[in-house]
């Protein structure tokens, strides 16, 4: 009994570290099929835009934006981008600074939920931003995606041609959120300079999974 009695206090730090606890999930806003512009206006429309307002994002563009990068689209779990073998070895994080009705913090696109998996309370913009030569759209944006590829996925197939088709799918999937971006009147650039291991570091990501680009999304300034 004594035994079981020092196991159970032994524990006790395990069984309350909050560290430890279940991630909270957040249930996004279903995605709009229809939209107000077409797909060729969008084409037309798009720009690299640098410059952001304060003004906020709302939670139904955030989950339109990760839909278009990531959602799932058949019963069969096909996605809005294309991906070789149907392995889909992307990933998609949100770095949330101003989005109404989400706390700040750093989320992981669930895309068979169309949720957001919340891994920190803390928002590591900053961070981010020094990683990537604190480039200054990355520090003014309302959010920033965060696209990753982990490369075995596609390997385990397609040997070496693995690496081609993670990056090609990687700018299927950003060209979807910069065109919807656009297409909800918002601005956004992606972003490819940075230091890959110090990306790694703030996202805080699994071995074999490599940042491949950033995507800051706002409202431009009036």
């Amino acid at each position: 009994m004594k035994i079981l009695c020092n196991l159970a206090i032994l524990m006790l730090p395990t069984l309350f570290n909050p560290v430890l606890a279940a991630p909270l999930t957040i249930e996004l806003p279903l995605p709009q099929l229809k939209g107000t512009g077409s797909l060729q206006q969008a084409l037309q429309s798009r720009r690299s835009i640098r410059r952001y307002s304060k003004a906020p994002l709302t939670l139904d563009e955030v989950a339109q934006l990760a839909w278009a990068a990531q959602g799932i689209t058949s019963q069969r779990g096909y996605r809005t981008a294309p991906s070789a073998g149907a392995l889909y070895p992307l990933e998609l994080y949100l770095v949330a600074t101003r989005v109404s009705g989400l706390k700040p913090g750093l989320y992981h696109y669930l895309p068979a939920q169309h949720a957001l998996q919340q891994l920190s309370s803390t928002t590591p913009q900053s961070n981010l931003a020094s990683a990537a030569y604190n480039q200054h759209a990355l520090t003014e944006a309302a959010a920033v995606f965060v696209i990753t590829g982990v490369q075995q996925r596609t390997a385990r197939k397609y040997g070496k041609r693995a690496e081609r088709y993670v990056y090609i799918e990687a700018g299927h999937a950003g060209q979807n959120l910069l065109l919807q971006a656009t297409e909800l009147g918002l601005a956004s650039v992606i972003i490819g300079a940075f230091v890959d291991k110090n990306v790694t570091q703030v996202l805080e990501l699994e071995r074999g999974e490599q940042p491949i680009s950033l995507l800051a999304v706002g409202r431009g300034e009036e």
